[in-house]
C-alpha cells in the first residue's frame, strides 16, 4: 500500500520560513550566566569484599549509607549493589584466570605482565 502525497511538485522544494519580527533578546553567552551551585560532594561505597582483582572489589554491602538519605531510597540502593553484586560473582573468576595468566606469563614478559594488576590493587 502506498501513500499518495497531494502535491508530488512541491515535495523536493525547499522554503524559506519568514521570521516574525520580534523584539530580539540579546543573547546571552555562557560565561554570563549564572553559576549553578557547587555539586554536592560524591559518596563513596567502599567494598565489603576481601579480595580485589585489577583494583574492583569482589563484593559490596547492601547497608544503606546513612549519607545517602534523601538522594536515594533504600529499596533503590540495595537493588543496585545487588546487582553489581550478581555480575561481580559471574565475571570475577573470569578476572582470576587473567591474574593467573598474568603469573603465568611473568617468566616470558619479564614481570610486565604482572605490573597493571599490581598498580590497580594497590589502595
Amino acid at each position: 500500500m502506498s501513500v499518495l502525497l497531494p502535491n508530488m511538485a512541491d515535495f523536493d522544494t525547499i522554503y524559506e520560513l519568514e521570521e516574525e519580527e520580534e523584539e530580539s533578546e540579546p543573547v546571552v553567552r555562557s560565561q554570563e550566566l549564572p553559576r549553578p551551585r557547587d555539586a554536592p560532594d560524591p559518596v563513596a561505597v567502599r567494598g565489603a569484599g576481601h579480595i580485589t582483582v585489577f583494583g574492583l572489589s569482589n563484593k559490596f554491602d547492601t547497608e544503606f549509607p546513612s549519607v545517602l538519605t534523601g538522594k536515594v531510597a533504600p529499596e533503590e540502593f540495595k537493588t543496585s549493589i545487588s546487582r553489581v553484586n550478581a555480575c561481580l560473582r559471574k565475571n570475577l573468576p573470569v578476572n582470576v584466570k587473567w591474574l593467573l595468566c598474568g603469573c603465568l606469563c611473568c617468566c616470558c614478559t619479564l614481570g610486565c605482565s604482572l605490573w597493571p594488576v599490581v598498580c590497580l590493587n594497590k589502595r
